[in-house]
């Protein structure tokens, strides 16, 4: 189950075929497991490779295992597999390899603390799922005190190499009916890590996250190669905030050759988010690769540097390359999203390399985020600084919600952003104009035809 940039377009539209409730992803999986015999064997570890570009600090190159441990399942769709998936992790934990077993189904309906592993690989071939007893999640999930974030279960500790190609579902309609009725709703994160060092995530299809699909924390040194993400939701209130990675307090992370449908932010640099790679990627329906949200906790410091994006191609999203900061004053994004006064930096940020296909802005730099008088921005501007971002090598056409704009270079103050550079920017609206609203920002170097005509941020 290898995603090949070369095929890249063709797989991201079966997968977003596939993107069906969760009783029809069961049922695809069962499909292929009936066809299949249960006889317990191991996976070959992927072959991850990093190209075109390399990551800064040498990726992680797990050692061999030295044993076997198959997780037991009790295969009924009801009853919770939880003890025999910690029994088995602490049994292959320091040098072993964990499998969930091709032909089987897993149920987790308890809260797993995950981060005493060490030295393991955890083999997933089989399906994992989620209980839908909501109450039980929102008592029991654990929290990261951001952003509302909670999560199923923590994944923590040293040299943990997960693959397998199976599949792993959130059960996440109920949660979206649920957030529709009520905004503080305590969804849980598909795959939380926290504490993570010097790991390998590949090879993995995830389904129907209540929230994001990954909450990266606390962490360095973790790769994420060949993840297939999708879920959409049935009923009339969507699936919102499914972010597909969102990266908090962490150094040194790689995303890379993945498909991504979903209704949020493709990836996003939360803040303490330094040294990243993300390329070949494909997003879907997204809300673009962002930097942000930042300066939400008023006397907090953010800090996003170092990052390279490239080769990444963005459908149906509100953005492409986005940078989002809050104002210096309190705001309201919804009833359980607000923020701002927070200061900050975000530093040495690369977007190369872009498609833009009926995307809303192509670029979307604001410091008003949550905020909608832009007066009022003004006025308290963010003292978050944005400095050396380079955004280059964008093709494609944006949708028509802005046009005749394709993007807004916008920063609160005069001194908030310096050396910021758009070039070779072949983006058009569709009726062919290339406009975007510069506030702040010195024009000399941005290839768009400024205007100071505002249309709004996303």
């Amino acid at each position: 189950m290898r995603f090949q940039l070369t095929t890249v377009l063709a797989i991201a539209s079966a997968t977003a075929a596939v993107a069906s409730p969760t009783w029809a992803a069961f049922e695809q999986w069962a499909k292929r497991a009936g066809k299949k015999s249960a006889q317990e064997h191991t996976s070959s570890r992927p072959s991850i490779s990093y190209h075109p570009h390399h990551p800064s600090k040498s990726p992680p190159s797990p050692p061999p295992r030295d044993r076997v441990c198959y997780v037991k399942s009790h295969n009924d769709s009801v009853t919770d597999d939880s003890k025999y998936i910690l029994d088995a992790l602490h049994d292959c934990n320091n040098g072993g390899h964990a499998v969930f077993a091709e032909g089987l189904k897993y149920t987790i309906g308890t809260a797993l603390d995950l981060t005493f592993l060490n030295h393991i690989d955890i083999d997933i071939q089989s399906y994992i799922q989620f209980t839908n007893d909501t109450v039980y999640w929102q008592a029991n999930s654990f929290r990261f005190g951001f952003q509302n974030v909670t999560t199923f279960f923590k994944l923590g500790g040293n040299d943990v190499n997960i693959y397998g190609g199976g599949t792993i579902d959130g059960n996440g309609q109920i949660w979206y009916d649920l957030y529709a009725a009520n905004v503080y709703t305590l969804r849980p994160v598909l795959i939380g890590i926290d504490g993570l060092q010097n790991s390998i995530l590949s090879n993995l299809v995830l389904r129907y996250s209540p929230q994001y699909y990954h909450f990266v924390a606390n962490s360095s040194n973790v790769i994420f190669d060949n993840i297939n993400i999708a879920g959409r939701s049935i009923s009339t209130h969507v699936a919102k905030n499914t972010d597909g990675w969102d990266t908090y307090r962490s150094s040194d992370i790689v995303i890379q050759n993945s498909v991504v449908n979903n209704g949020d932010d493709c990836v996003s640099f939360k803040p303490n988010s330094t040294d990243m790679l993300v390329q070949n990627m494909w997003c879907n329906g997204s809300h673009g690769i962002s930097v942000g949200s930042l300066g939400q906790y008023k006397g907090e410091f953010d800090i996003v540097e170092n990052i390279y994006v490239f080769n990444t191609s963005l459908h149906n999203a509100t953005d492409g390359a986005r940078i989002k900061v809050w104002p210096n004053t309190p705001s309201a994004l919804s009833g359980d999203l607000q923020g701002g006064g927070g200061s900050g930096r975000v530093k040495n940020i690369t977007y190369d390399t872009m498609i833009i296909d009926n995307v809303d802005y192509a670029i979307e730099i604001d410091q008003c985020y949550g905020q909608s008088n832009l007066t009022l921005c003004l006025q308290f501007p963010s003292p978050l600084t944005i400095t050396d971002i380079l955004f280059k090598n964008f093709n494609g056409k944006t949708s028509k919600k802005y046009q005749p704009e394709i993007g807004t270079f916008a920063c609160s103050s005069s001194t908030a952003c310096s050396n910021i550079v758009a070039s070779a920017i072949n983006v058009v609206s569709p009726n062919g104009t290339d406009e975007a609203y510069c506030l702040n920002v010195p024009q000399a170097n941005l290839d768009v035809t400024c205007n100071t005509k505002y249309l709004g941020f996303n």
